[in-house]
């Protein structure tokens, strides 16, 4: 298997070097990512979609997480990673169909990883066609949750989350907790809440 490279960049994004992956999370070097979260509307009601990652990764096993989400190798430019939507959930595509959010610093420290993102979110909204077929050695399910639950959860005001299971039918629902989720800061996750509602409030997303 081929080392990733992945470019090095500084607090001001600005590339100042090439490093393998691994090389990239145990030193704590800035480099950038791409995310794309994944909302959908029933009735009056908006939800987001989170993965759960394999039983078999190496970081962050059976952990819930943003949709889909990957590095930019050093050969790649940032709208390169929408293909990280079709490897991981089977949905194919084009940086014109997802509204961008913005550039969120996202830092999870867990010796001896250290990953420090500059996060280029984005937001997909699911139309009717659009079916899951996940890469099961990177993905076991996904789920959705309430958007409005969601919202309160990242900004605290909920201890739990109420998901609904998608892609394993005939699982009741179940609660979870910030420690079923990978740990991206609190802040992370609260601007990339507030993006979202501020764009479902004035997207007029049907």
């Amino acid at each position: 298997m081929d080392t990733e490279h992945i470019t090095i960049v500084n607090e001001q994004r600005q590339p100042v070097g090439i490093a393998s992956r691994a090389d990239i999370h145990k030193r704590g070097l800035w480099h950038e990512t791409f995310h794309c979260w994944m909302a959908g509307r029933e009735g009056d009601n908006y939800y987001i979609y989170l993965q759960r990652r394999s039983d078999y990764k190496k970081d962050f096993p059976s952990l819930f997480d943003i949709t889909a989400a990957g590095h930019i190798s050093a050969n790649e430019t940032i709208e390169d990673g929408v293909r990280e939507v079709h490897e991981e959930l089977g949905i194919e595509l084009t940086m014109d169909r997802l509204i961008t959010l913005g550039v969120i610093k996202d830092c999870i420290i867990s010796e001896p990883f250290i990953d420090r993102e500059f996060a280029h979110v984005h937001l997909y909204f699911l139309k009717t066609n659009d079916h899951f077929t996940l890469q099961q050695e990177e993905v076991s399910e996904i789920v959705k949750a309430a958007f409005i639950d969601f919202c309160d959860f990242c900004l605290g005001l909920k201890s739990t989350l109420e998901i609904q299971h998608v892609t394993k039918k005939g699982k009741e629902n179940e609660s979870i907790r910030k420690t079923d989720f990978v740990p991206h800061p609190n802040q992370y996750l609260i601007k990339v809440a507030e993006a979202i509602k501020k764009e479902l409030e004035e997207g007029g997303h049907g």
